[in-house]
């Protein structure tokens, strides 16, 4: 089962912050914003790489599936990447949605 913790919170996060998208303006929907966020991730992946070719940074083959990307990079590491960055969108857009709609009817309260 160790080799699909990695995985698993990964899976987890995604789960609880796609309802997000509905909370706010959404990030699946706006397709600039969403590659916005995770573009950059290609800095961390060949950062990860050089590390990993250097014999500087390595993972333990008991917490990942053993699904390696060209590199040597395991599958998980680069989801993980994507995934962070996507929740983190997904959850500052959401509250930003929250924030706006909580303005918008202090105004109208204020204005009656």
């Amino acid at each position: 089962m160790d080799r699909w913790h990695y995985l698993l919170v990964l899976i987890v996060c995604v789960v609880l912050t796609v309802p997000l998208e509905f909370l706010g303006r959404g990030v699946y929907r706006r397709p600039r914003l969403l590659l916005g966020a995770v573009l950059p991730i290609a800095v961390f992946v060949i950062w990860d790489l050089v590390a990993i070719a250097a014999g500087v940074w390595s993972f333990n083959p008991r917490y990942v599936l053993g699904v390696r990307l060209p590199g040597g990079l395991p599958l998980e590491e680069f989801l993980f990447f994507v995934v962070v960055p996507l929740c983190g969108l997904l959850t500052f857009v959401a509250v930003e949605g929250l924030l706006d709609k909580a303005k918008l009817g202090a105004r109208k309260r204020a204005d009656r």
